[in-house]
């Protein structure tokens, strides 16, 4: 119960540095329907372990606020009402302050609960909250930098994610064709969509050891892989051409040269670093163009 309760612990002070960085004004924004706005990530995984533990388990537990469930649910049917997903950034009450208010009070109780009771029943929904959060952790990660990535003037902001650049020399690794399990098997933590452990036969093939650079994803861009229908999937081309897309997220051509929006500003493409924020279709079309093909789920 100890190990469980560090966790959960480090996990939402995790959380919190991430947001750490932001100003007041980047939490309640919602420039898009896919975007949530950091101050609802805050107070949804806290909405999480209040509703889900203490209130489930701990008889002693007040309600930090009776709106919050309103406020603050996602999906979870079962759990009530909830305010529609592309509504989440007219909330601008609660404060910030009393969202992180919020989270101090449910971490605080959800911790000296854990260092009383001996009910193992919880340690499989804690387990999952925690899992939860960090999936929040990865979704606040692109959705901040979506949020500073449409302001004009490309702000910076400390942080750690850092992409390492591909270096090694490209080979293709030999995969022999056979009868594979697929789905978790290891010890530990997993999601149910992991589970149903199956087998799948596969045919030989090979995969490369690295990933597609921004240096390899520029040359299929000048070699006008965004004009060529026929590198596309019928519903990728009309994809791009109803989007207007003819560069990977935050690309901006600047005189001749690809620059891109990096929580480290606006910067010249770093050509050895990993390409992101593209589509499948544009990963498939650029697979086309390179005369492979994406690897399959169970590849």
């Amino acid at each position: 119960m100890e190990a469980l309760k560090d966790k959960f612990i480090e996990t939402r002070k995790r959380t919190e540095t991430i947001c750490s960085y932001l100003e007041t004004e980047d939490f309640s924004v919602q420039p898009a329907v896919y975007v949530s706005p950091p101050k609802w990530h805050l107070a949804h995984t806290t909405w999480f372990f209040e509703q889900f533990v203490l209130v489930e388990f701990d008889k002693a537990y007040k309600l930090y606020n009776n709106d919050f469930a309103y406020l603050f649910n996602s999906y979870y049917n079962n759990a009530g009402e909830r305010v529609l997903r592309p509504n989440r950034g007219l909330m601008t009450r609660p404060t910030v302050k009393q969202v992180l208010e919020y989270r101090t009070y449910v971490t605080k109780h959800l911790a000296n609960f854990l260092d009383k009771t001996r009910n193992e029943n919880i340690l499989e929904i804690i387990e999952i909250g925690i899992n939860h959060e960090q999936q929040h952790q990865e979704l606040l990660a692109y959705d901040i930098k979506y949020i500073l990535g449409n302001q004009p003037t490309f702000p910076t902001i400390k942080h750690d994610f850092n992409l390492q650049e591909e270096t090694q020399q490209q080979k293709f690794i030999n995969i022999e064709e056979g009868v594979y399990a697929i789905g978790h098997q290891a010890e530990g933590f997993s999601f149910d969509r992991e589970l149903g452990v199956h087998k799948s036969y596969i045919q030989p093939f090979q995969i490369s050891n690295k990933l597609v650079t921004n240096k390899e994803y520029i040359a299929f861009i000048e070699a006008g892989g965004y004009q060529n229908f026929n590198l596309w999937h019928a519903e990728g081309w009309d994809f791009i051409q109803n989007n207007n897309i003819e560069a990977p997220l935050y690309w901006h051509n600047v005189n001749g040269k690809w620059h891109y929006y990096t929580y480290n500003g606006f910067i010249p493409v770093e050509e050895e670093k990993p390409v992101t924020h593209i589509s499948f279709f544009e990963a498939y079309a650029f697979a086309e163009w390179k005369g492979m093909r994406l690897p399959t789920e169970f590849e």
